[in-house]
């Protein structure tokens, strides 16, 4: 889902969800400029670099200085970005033009650009199947693409607006489709979609997070706005609890608990 914002990149270390009382402060602010729309912020975490989507480019920052090393531009409608570390290989999933660029994460160079269906929103890699997975809102499937290559591998039929998705312990993909207002589960290996699992008590999920300890989701839904628990073996909805407006993005931070 593409935001527009303030001029400015914020970096919370720790939480997007600031509450009095839980120890999470604002801790920096990196100025990005520009105009335009933002998206998801990518971290990669061994190279200490954040990828951060604006627009119809990608500005690529230094994690511990806030320093702009570097730009990845055409890359018209940007949502996110992946980091494939093992193979040097970036992607990023231009919605406007259907297409993910594939660069080299060293030089920030393209490779290519790969067709893929219409509106590709999330991205996301999957290290166990060397993998990168689109969730396209205009086919309502999702791609996978080979992550060494950049060749397209198959396609995911979710019949949903595939949003933020979490890798399971069981290795399985759960992914937030935000207009059939459910969790959908598939193998990242056979491409089949193995669980739909309907949310019920709110709508439009978009940010989803994970407790592989506890196998617990957790799912921010945007029109009550609703945080839902659910169990990921079997999609029962443990509880819910109010949120913020305007919930687009979630992550779990197993040292709090």
């Amino acid at each position: 889902m593409l935001i527009t914002k303030a001029m400015l990149a914020v970096v919370l270390f720790g939480s997007l969800l600031v509450q009095s009382g839980t120890g999470y402060k604002v801790v920096g602010r990196y100025p990005i400029g520009g105009t335009g729309g933002w998206d998801y912020i990518n971290i990669d975490s061994s190279a200490r670099r954040l990828y951060v989507s604006h627009s119809t480019q990608v500005e690529v920052v230094d994690a511990d200085t806030g320093k702009i090393v570097g730009t990845i531009a055409d890359t018209p409608g940007v949502h996110g970005a992946a980091i494939a570390a093992r193979f040097k290989h970036g992607f990023t999933s231009n919605g406007r033009e259907h297409k993910v660029s594939m660069f080299d994460t060293s030089t920030l160079q393209l490779i290519k650009k790969i067709d893929v269906g219409k509106g590709p929103d999330g991205i996301y890699y999957d290290d166990r199947t060397k993998r990168v997975f689109t969730n396209n809102h205009g086919t309502h499937d999702i791609t996978a693409i080979d992550a060494s290559s950049g060749d397209v591998i198959g396609t995911v039929p979710v019949k949903g607006d595939g949003e933020q998705a979490i890798i399971g312990k069981d290795g399985l993909i759960y992914v937030n489709s935000e207009d059939t207002n459910e969790v959908v589960v598939f193998d990242p290996k056979s491409l089949e979609v193995k669980n739909r699992f309907p949310i019920g008590v709110a709508k439009r999920p978009t940010g989803l997070a994970y407790d592989a300890r506890t196998n617990r989701l957790f799912i921010g839904c945007g029109n009550e706005p609703k945080m839902v628990v659910m169990d990921a073996a079997n999609g029962k909805v443990i509880n819910s609890f109010p949120i913020g407006v305007g919930v687009d993005y979630a992550s779990f931070d197993p040292d709090a608990i």
